[in-house]
């Protein structure tokens, strides 16, 4: 019997197809019923494999979590939006495909990307999720994340609440 790997890299250009799919699954997973059809059906569209090539080739700020040779999860980070110090960092998006989550794959992802920005300097982490999206909110609240502010976001015509949650690294 064969040992199942698990590891975290920086994605490249080649995975740009599988981390397109990734979004898609999980996008349309967790904000089926909370975003506006029309405005999650485009926002899946913009995130094609032509973005993330787009995206992975402007900085080294795109993480992917591959088992058994499959990548099944994705973060982005970088600098913060709201900056209220100099060295704070922020998850801009970190998302598995649905059958991966609930196994520990999305805290090993996490927990990635914060030594990460660690190494970089950071000493802060801001995370921004949907207030109506309770899984999001469960998972920083256990990663030992504090809700610093709310926030609005638009989706389509929709304002939408956002929780800030704020991590020390």
């Amino acid at each position: 019997m064969g040992a199942l790997v698990i590891d975290i890299r920086y994605a490249l250009h080649s995975d740009a197809a599988a981390i397109a799919e990734v979004h898609e699954r999980s996008w349309s997973e967790a904000y089926a019923g909370i975003l506006p059809a029309v405005a999650l059906r485009q926002m899946i569209a913009r995130h094609g494999p032509a973005h993330w090539v787009e995206v992975i080739g402007r900085r080294r700020n795109v993480l992917v979590l591959e088992i058994g040779g499959l990548i099944v999860g994705y973060s982005t980070f970088g600098l913060a939006r709201q900056r209220s110090h100099a060295r704070t960092a922020e998850i801009y998006e970190l998302y598995l495909l649905p059958e991966y989550q609930g196994i520990g794959g999305g805290r090993l992802l996490f927990e990635e990307t914060c030594r990460t920005l660690k190494e970089r300097g950071f000493t802060r982490l801001l995370v921004r999720a949907l207030t109506e999206n309770a899984r999001a909110l469960e998972f920083y609240e256990r990663r030992g994340g504090r809700v610093r502010s709310m926030a609005q976001t638009l989706f389509g015509d929709r304002r939408m609440p956002v929780a800030v949650f704020s991590f020390r690294l």
